[in-house]
């Protein structure tokens, strides 16, 4: 049996009084998920481990059953590996969000979704006038970018960006982590402080906030009546990840494949030992090229054991707030990508199991990320069916999975089935 995970980025949310106190879910016109789910079995995973941020590589990486506290390095390796960045011991990446600054307060997370070809001009700019010995950055995709630093401590207290839309910027910036006692940095791996540390990453922070305002491109931008992308916010830091290949724990799966537009994913899927399919289109917003990414699935299952299909659009309308732009989000990916995989693959020869879920909610209302339970489905042809008829957040408390935790979801998604 083949297997696709096919993961709907941040789909999850709360009950939207405005919908008549329905979950976008539960709102949405999503006729091939209801019907895979009334077909197959459901139930809800708890995506984000005690004493973690929900944040998407941590979600992500649970959803494919590591031990978070054991493999855990933050977003920055896991980005690093995504764009072929190999660090050396002694080195500390970090997420390098390009973001827009207005007054005091960071206006968004994302410098109004700037494009790559822009961003690597800035990128490079910050490089020249930045960058040392000690110090590097590297683009990456969009907005999300890699700094790293030599000799790095990670006992570091960074805020993500994307949870503090119009908040004052100054009082987020980086600080020394209390408690630094329970979080080790291995034997040789840091020649800074947490404070050295903090201190190196906020000086970076102001001056590429002096650097970027009156470059060509965000003068460009602003007379278009775009956001400027006008300062760096680095955050979650870490070191090279030790984690096992997913044929390790699977031998099942000789090979597998992971499709998505955003780095950090690339870079779990690098760890797992799956290779990245580059898609032409693929944007991670709403605009996506869904038909591309369901053509290099289908491609990659006919040769493949396991597929990781990730789509990231409904997370970032989450954090726009934008209640109809995410149920739009959320129906394209019912008729454009779960449909359509459903349809190709339902009749092959050799079977396919399918799982559908988000890896955590991104509340509109809230505009982040949450750590609530995310629902999930099976099927495959032949399971027997549990008493559930819709997909959604409130359904799922019904199905028979019941609540699941760890590595359940995959030992169960990835069983051998007789």
């Amino acid at each position: 049996m083949k297997h696709i995970i096919i993961l709907g980025d941040g789909m999850a949310d709360w009950p939207v009084k405005s919908l008549g106190g329905k979950t976008l879910l539960q709102s949405a016109k999503i006729p091939y998920m209801d019907k895979l789910a009334q077909m197959g079995r459901v139930g809800r995973l708890k995506t984000v481990a005690d004493g973690f941020h929900p944040g998407s590589e941590v979600a992500n990486m649970s959803v494919l059953g590591y031990n978070l506290p054991k493999v855990y390095e933050g977003r920055g390796p896991l980005e690093a590996a995504s764009i072929g960045v190999e660090l050396k011991p002694g080195e500390m990446a970090m997420r390098c969000n390009i973001i827009c600054i207005e007054g005091d307060n960071i206006k968004n997370h994302s410098a109004g979704h700037i494009t790559t070809e822009e961003a690597d001009v800035l990128v490079k700019y910050l490089q020249e006038q930045l960058g040392d010995e000690r110090v590097r950055f590297y683009t990456g995709v969009q907005y999300r970018h890699l700094l790293v630093i030599k000799g790095g401590d990670k006992r570091i207290d960074c805020t993500p960006p994307h949870d503090v839309p119009l908040k004052p910027f100054r009082p987020l910036l980086v600080k020394p982590m209390p408690g630094t006692e329970n979080i080790t940095t291995p034997e040789g791996q840091a020649d800074l402080t947490p404070q050295q540390t903090a201190d190196l990453i906020n000086d970076l922070i102001m001056r590429s906030w002096e650097l970027l305002q009156n470059h060509p491109i965000n003068q460009k931008r602003m007379a278009g009546g775009k956001d400027p992308a006008n300062s760096i916010w680095p955050w979650s830091p870490g070191y090279r990840p030790q984690m096992e290949r997913l044929s390790d724990k699977f031998p099942q799966v000789k090979c597998g494949a992971v499709i998505s537009a955003v780095d950090l994913i690339n870079g779990i899927g690098y760890y797992a030992g799956l290779r990245r399919l580059i898609v032409e289109g693929a944007t991670g917003l709403y605009d996506t090229n869904y038909e591309n990414k369901v053509a290099a699935a289908l491609d990659a299952l006919k040769t493949d054991d396991f597929v990781y299909l990730h789509i990231e659009a409904s997370d970032e309308a989450g954090h726009e707030g934008d209640i109809s732009l995410k149920t739009l989000t959320i129906e394209n990916l019912d008729s454009r990508a779960v449909g359509p995989v459903y349809e190709a693959v339902k009749n092959w020869d050799e079977p396919v199991s399918i799982a559908v879920l988000p890896d955590h909610p991104t509340p509109c209302e809230l505009r982040t990320h949450t750590n609530e339970p995310v629902p999930f489905f099976i099927w495959y042809p032949g399971i027997e069916p549990d008493e559930v008829q819709t997909f959604d957040e409130v359904a799922a408390c019904n199905g028979s999975y019941g609540l699941m935790r760890e590595d359940e979801f995959i030992n169960e998604f990835m069983k051998e089935i007789l």
